[in-house]
């Protein structure tokens, strides 16, 4: 596929979809705008060659109905201020209105459609919905890699009718660490995998596990590999119809020779709970009535020591349930570990991102994915949607 920097946009109008799905506090504030900064590139790029630039995106999971608590508008107005220019706002994403403010826009000006999703077209990847926006511009530019893995109207449906397609800078920049980093990796190579669940992470795992030379696995789908093992993990979280998908997981780790390492010991409670009492324990003497909420000191210790000679790591899932504070040593701890590391050093979105912010070290990663379900898709070595669609797009324009 192109990327907008291969094609000629000059004084052309041009049809951005972002992904500024970005949390809103109570007073409809924007709580973090850094998926909103991440697109910048991209407008600023767009700008520079005199383009008409409009933005679409989405926001929330309104399911097709207007709700004004889900409007755009914090999103253009703190656009505008990052671009030092008035960013207007449709009424709508489609429709007379919007067409004649497109057909008056001047180069070098930018206009934000509103929330996709109050259609329901959208996230049903509706042909003429499709259609009705990729008439709106010469050149159609998918920037949303945090929504790479729908198939939508925005960015799937509209490549069969845009004059022409091209990627996003952002789309470039996170599609080439994830490829870069697992085709030609530099070695050793180590993966932290966490989370709650194996069943959200197998096919991650079941790829990596070709790829890594050492594997660490953390959050509550340790207690899974754990149980395979034969230990008692109380009222961990578990899921017994993996069990035995963990213990193949395990023998290929051996017969493959990748270094797989799990827990041995746990910050345990008798529930999820911030008042509520805890104990350290190897993960032998877990208590049957109680549940691993974290990693403990020894296993702190242990991973420290996995990554001191890794060369590239790849971090997808918490190690526990860090939005508690009783629980959050193990997922911190490995925060600034592996921001401390000498490795090339990737962190795939969600709950990860969001730990490494709060540690403080997001400046001191390689690259913080902006797409946590988007990241792991291609941890699992699928081709995302959207780009499957922006290449074949190109082949029929070639």
């Amino acid at each position: 596929m192109k990327y907008i920097n291969q094609v000629d946009i000059k004084g052309k109008t041009v049809l951005c979809r972002f992904d500024f799905n970005v949390s809103l506090d109570e007073d409809l504030h924007i709580a973090d705008d850094r998926r909103i900064k991440t697109a910048l590139p991209t407008i600023n790029y767009a700008l520079d060659e005199d383009a008409r630039v409009i933005v679409m995106a989405h926001l929330g999971r309104p399911e097709g109905k207007v709700i004004d608590s889900l409007s755009l508008r914090p999103v253009a107005k703190r656009l505008s201020r990052l671009l030092g220019k008035e960013v207007v706002l449709t009424k709508d994403c489609i429709g007379d209105d919007v067409k004649t403010l497109i057909q008056d826009m001047k180069p070098g000006c930018v206009l934000m459609l509103e929330n996709l999703r109050f259609h329901i077209e959208e996230t049903e990847n509706n042909d003429e919905f499709a259609r009705e926006l990729a008439g709106y511009a010469d050149v159609y530019v998918d920037d949303a890699f945090g929504n790479a893995h729908r198939t939508h109207a925005s960015n799937v449906g509209i490549t069969k009718f845009a004059k022409e397609c091209c990627a996003g800078l952002l789309m470039k920049k996170e599609l080439n660490y994830f490829s870069a980093t697992l085709k030609n990796p530099l070695r050793p190579f180590v993966a932290i995998i966490g989370g709650s669940k194996v069943s959200d992470k197998l096919e991650a795992l079941a790829n990596l596990i070709r790829r890594v030379d050492k594997m660490i696995i953390g959050g509550g789908m340790a207690f899974t590999f754990l149980k395979a093992m034969g230990h008692e993990v109380g009222t961990s979280l578990i899921e017994d119809n993996l069990i035995n998908m963990a213990r193949r997981g395990i023998k290929i780790a051996k017969e493959r020779g990748v270094k797989l390492y799990l827990p041995v010991d746990c910050v345990i409670a008798e529930e999820a709970d911030s008042k509520a009492v805890t104990k350290i324990v190897p993960v032998q003497e877990i208590d049957p009535d109680w549940m691993g909420l974290d990693i403990g000191p020894a296993s702190i210790a242990l991973f420290r020591e996995v990554l001191g000679d890794a060369k590239t790591i790849i971090w997808n899932g918490p190690m526990g349930v860090f939005e508690i504070d009783a629980f959050s040593m193990g997922t911190f701890s490995m925060v600034h570990t592996v921001a401390q590391s000498h490795a090339l050093t990737i962190v795939g979105g969600g709950d990860t991102d969001v730990a490494v912010h709060r540690a403080g070290q997001s400046d001191y990663i390689t690259y913080i994915s902006t797409g946590g379900g988007a990241s792991l898709e291609l941890l699992e070595g699928k081709k995302l949607p959207a780009v499957k669609a922006l290449d074949e797009c190109k082949k029929r324009m070639s």
